[in-house]
């Protein structure tokens, strides 16, 4: 096994390792390392389904996604290109904020993928919480918002009044490493507890800028046979669509996290 950063904010490459067959140590060192550097990608892989689900099995339980699932597998979510005015992931965010327990992890493999564009972009949310004034992090840290799905709700066709919502700490501490994250996102993230919309705006539409600072991201490009897991505690991540029509498909699934503190 060989380990490489992937860039100077987050990530780390693992070469020369088939998830298919891994042991109980190699897994230990691999949870070291996601700690350390937030998202993991394993180049080269040969995955069905099953063998996808028993690697992320790993890290906890799977949680299925609400809004549609490969037939057979409802804890899977095949997600296809198809078009720009239709995807649905053109924005950060972190997965599922919405629900009382978000996602600790999002993991995605990839079967098609374009021969340029249609990239990931992810950003530190450590970093992000780190470069605020001494004032502003003391003030966010204070703050609890409301998260909601009703947006993605009307874009699936379902309900508005029937999405999930969730109150969070705009601060989140992450229960394995202790450190600190920002905890918004524009996707998702309504208002502050006890602040009215508008008195919300201003300050949300600053911490979404804040953010996704260039110097707290680093970006993915895909090939067939990329597995990539990321930490959603601490890292929001961007969907590039600038790859026209070319076929792009990968597998994502998710891990169900704890309450956010």
């Amino acid at each position: 096994m060989r380990v490489t950063k992937m860039a100077a904010p987050l990530g780390a490459v693992i070469h020369d390792v088939d998830v298919r067959h891994v042991d109980d140590e190699q897994v230990l060192v691999f949870k070291e390392l996601f700690l350390k550097h937030h998202l993991l990608v394993f180049p080269g892989q040969n995955l069905t389904p099953d063998h996808q689900m028993t690697f992320a099995e790993h890290w906890g339980q799977l949680m299925p996604f609400p809004y549609g699932s490969l037939p057979d597998y409802p804890n899977i979510i095949p997600l296809k290109n198809r078009g720009k005015a239709r995807d649905v992931n053109q924005h950060w965010h972190s997965d599922m904020t919405y629900s009382p327990t978000p996602p600790k992890l999002t993991m995605l493999y990839a079967l098609e993928t374009p021969q340029l564009g249609g990239e990931t972009a992810f950003a530190n949310q450590v970093l992000a919480f780190e470069d605020l004034s001494p004032g502003l992090r003391a003030l966010t840290e204070s703050l609890r918002a409301r998260h909601s799905a009703k947006n993605l709700a009307q874009l699936y066709g379902q309900d508005p009044s029937e999405a999930p919502e969730a109150l969070h700490p705009v601060v989140r501490t992450h229960e394995e490493s202790g450190v600190k994250a920002l905890y918004v996102c524009a996707a998702f993230t309504r208002s502050f507890e006890h602040w009215h919309a508008n008195e919300s705006k201003a300050l949300l539409n600053y911490l979404y800028e804040h953010s996704v600072r260039p110097e707290y991201q680093a970006r993915h490009r895909w090939t067939p046979g990329d597995l990539v897991m990321w930490d959603n505690r601490c890292l929001l991540h961007y969907a590039v669509h600038d790859h026209g029509d070319e076929s792009r498909l990968l597998h994502r699934l998710q891990i169900k996290g704890e309450v956010p503190s």
